[in-house]
C-alpha cells in the first residue's frame, strides 16, 4: 500500500462508523467486479434449501415472527 492510501485509510479509520461503511460502499462499487446472475440466484437457492434443511431436521433456533418484529422495532427506537 501506498503511503497515500495509508494515510487515506487512517483518516477514513476516524470517520464514524456510517461514513465508513458509505464509503466502503463507493470503493466496492468502483471494483466493478463481474457478476453472474445465474450463480447468485443458484447460490440462493442452495442457501434457501439448506435453511429449510436444517429447520425440518430441528437443527435451527426458529423465533417467532412476533419476537422478531418487537426486537426490530426495539432497535430501531435505540433499545438494546
Amino acid at each position: 500500500m501506498t503511503k497515500a492510501a495509508e494515510t487515506l485509510l487512517r483518516d477514513a479509520l476516524d470517520l464514524d462508523e456510517s461514513e465508513r461503511a458509505e464509503m466502503a460502499g463507493a470503493l466496492l462499487e468502483s471494483l466493478e467486479l463481474p457478476v453472474d446472475e445465474h450463480e447468485i440466484e443458484q447460490a440462493w437457492r442452495e442457501e434457501v434449501q439448506r435453511r429449510v434443511a436444517d429447520a425440518d431436521a430441528g437443527r435451527a433456533e426458529l423465533i417467532p415472527w412476533e419476537e422478531v418484529r418487537d426486537q426490530l422495532f426495539a432497535r430501531l427506537h435505540g433499545q438494546p
